[in-house]
């Protein structure tokens, strides 16, 4: 029988869990943070039929300290601690915290190794931070199984080391607010996962990492806390990590509300409607009163739950604190404010799918649904009106089905009116499903590609182009679906259904394409160049090319992942309308995402062109 791997960090030392089928070690559930309660309460097991938590347990005469800065471990012990189950979820709110423990106890992340490794084995490092909207997940969700990846590159003959970390969520996360900014606890959780960041660096050594080797990367919210870390503190270089992968997400923040990171109002409204509705604190609402933080601090644990249950309070956006988010990423970009390391950062063809306005229907019903991301600014800032604006966006963006999201090659069902398919998506759906995937993951990650270039930074772009087959056609190649080929997840693992299974021909090609983006991504974080040392190559043994966007108009190439053949395209304008980067009509519409999902500053330009 193989022993327990043990590791010993700056703190004392670990017992793992040697797994006999992949051979690996795993330290599961280690703390990165100091525990400093006045006690701990605990969130526990999610009935299935709720996509909110239910509280089960509240261990008596104990409130959790919350609502701020998390501190580094301060502490050592003697003697060996167990790191053999991965932690609690962070306390947040959706379908993805369903069957998972949850606790305000859960700044803990985890290392999965080759084993027997030596200390000096001084292997590559990733480190997973999860999406989920800044509002749920945790790095003991299934499908975020890092085994998989570190066998691959084991087999690979390149070995790399996997770590996956929790951060708070939600309003315990990302709470905003007058009361919050003048007492410094903004963005907690992207300060979370920084301090997590700074744990890996002073202890991965002691698992065979090498602390100059360490690659962060992450999808969706987890691909923009993958950006936030970029560009924290100005674009300060902590030396934390020599290379970024964001997949969905990356170049600011994703949209959540009109005026994003200048969205006080709303940031203030959030706020007052939580204390208003946790009981204890009510008397403080709306008022100028002080002592709210503090009285949310101190309130049981059952109240806050219940306001933010109930009341469907959200979503918490991060916040332009002038501290961790001082500036607008586009602004650190056009400036080469942020560390010079190589970034490979990409999004899915359909995305729009997801985030899309449903039940549109007429021209008059999609002028409304864009008019209302605008800010009400707006005209001061760009010397436009919001119609205007609007009419710019619509005429970029028309009503023509087969180059809409999805695309009648990718979905051949053209939605007439008096359908099902026009009663249940709307008329519209394919127009709508394009304007907003651009604006939730399209531009600002080419803005970002771009910028690199401009700078003579290495960057690497991609389109994920593939349909799951268990998925309706409608939504095609919508969002998170990469996430299972990249982990290499061919038996659908925290799944419902599993991605890879389908016909014959489906299940080869789909597990052929996740092992080709498989060893891309493991690529990149052994060499930071996803074509490896040996080189990688698609099609008719082209590799994936640096992102110049001196090449001609204005930007560069991406790879495209498709069952049927990957290939380099030219990174287009608007892949999903149709558009080229050529056409001159569009650059009003590069403006108006430009001052709205990455800028957002006081006097940006409307017209940009790139």
């Amino acid at each position: 029988m193989t022993a327990a791997p043990q590791a010993s960090v700056k703190n004392g030392t670990y017992s793992g869990i040697y797994s006999p089928e992949y051979n690996q070690d795993f330290f599961l559930g280690m703390p990165y943070a100091r525990v400093s309660w006045l006690k701990v309460s605990h969130l526990v097991d999610v009935a299935p039929q709720h996509s909110r938590p239910t509280l089960a347990e509240i261990e008596p005469n104990k409130t959790a300290q919350r609502f701020t800065v998390a501190k580094s471990l301060d502490t050592s012990w003697d003697g060996i601690h167990e790191a053999t189950e991965y932690p609690k979820h962070c306390i947040g709110y959706g379908e993805d915290e369903v069957g998972y423990e949850l606790s305000e106890d859960c700044l803990y992340l985890n290392v999965i190794r080759p084993a027997g490794i030596e200390d000096a084995a001084k292997l590559p490092v990733a480190v997973w931070i999860h999406g989920g909207g800044l509002y749920m997940g945790g790095s003991a969700d299934k499908r975020y199984n890092l085994t998989f990846m570190v066998d691959e590159s084991v087999r690979m003959e390149t070995p790399v080391i996997g770590v996956s970390l929790n951060y708070r969520l939600s309003a315990f996360g990302f709470l905003g607010g007058s009361e919050v900014q003048d007492a410094g606890v903004t963005n907690l959780g992207f300060r979370d996962q920084r301090l997590a960041l700074h744990w890996v660096k002073e202890n991965i050594q002691s698992f065979g990492g090498d602390v100059d080797k360490i690659t962060i990367f992450g999808e969706s919210s987890g691909a923009e806390s993958v950006s936030a870390q970029v560009f924290a503190y100005g674009g300060r270089d902590d030396g934390l990590f020599r290379g970024a992968i964001a997949q969905s997400g990356f170049g600011g923040p994703l949209y959540r509300y009109p005026g994003g990171l200048n969205a006080t109002g709303a940031q203030q409204q959030l706020y007052d409607s939580l204390v208003g509705n946790t009981t204890s604190c009510a008397t403080l609402a709306n008022s100028t009163r002080t002592g709210s933080l503090e009285c949310l601090r101190a309130a049981p644990l059952d109240e806050i739950n219940y306001a933010l249950n109930m009341t469907g309070i959200g979503p918490w956006p991060p916040v332009m604190d002038g501290d961790f988010v001082s500036n607008y990423v586009s602004k650190q970009i056009e400036d080469g404010r942020f560390p010079k390391i190589p970034i490979m950062i990409g999004s899915n063809s359909d995305e729009g799918s997801a985030f899309g306005v449903s039940g549109i229907n007429s021209d008059q019903d999609i002028t409304a649904a864009v008019a209302a991301i605008i800010p009400d600014d707006v005209e001061g800032t760009t010397g436009k009106s919001v119609d205007e604006i609007v009419n710019e966006i619509l005429y970029v963006y028309p009503e023509i089905q087969s180059v809409g999201v999805p695309s009648l090659g990718t979905w051949p069902v053209v939605i007439e009116e008096g359908s099902g398919w026009a009663e249940s998506l709307g008329m519209q759906y394919r127009r709508s499903a394009a304007i907003f995937g651009d604006l939730y993951m399209g531009y600002c990650r080419r803005n970002a590609n771009i910028g690199w270039s401009k700078h003579g930074i290495p960057s690497y772009a991609y389109r994920f182009d593939v349909t799951i087959s268990s998925l309706p056609g409608y939504v095609g190649a919508t969002h998170f679906q990469e996430v299972a080929f990249v982990f290499m997840n061919f038996n659908g693992v925290g799944y419902d259904t599993n991605p890879f299974n389908g016909t014959a021909q489906y299940e080869e090609q789909a597990t052929a394409l996740s092992r080709s983006m498989g060893s891309a991504w493991i690529n990149f974080i052994v060499t930071q160049d996803p074509n490896g040392q040996e080189g990688f190559y698609i099609g008719d043994d082209e590799g994936w090319p640096v992102y110049n966007a001196s090449a001609g108009g204005g930007v560069g190439q991406d790879i495209v992942w498709s069952l049927d053949g990957s290939y380099v395209e030219v990174d287009g304008l608007v892949t999903e309308s149709g558009l080229s980067e050529s056409q001159p009509e569009a650059t009003g519409l590069l403006g108006f995402w430009f001052l709205r999902s990455c800028h957002e500053s006081g006097n940006p330009p409307l017209i940009v062109h790139i």
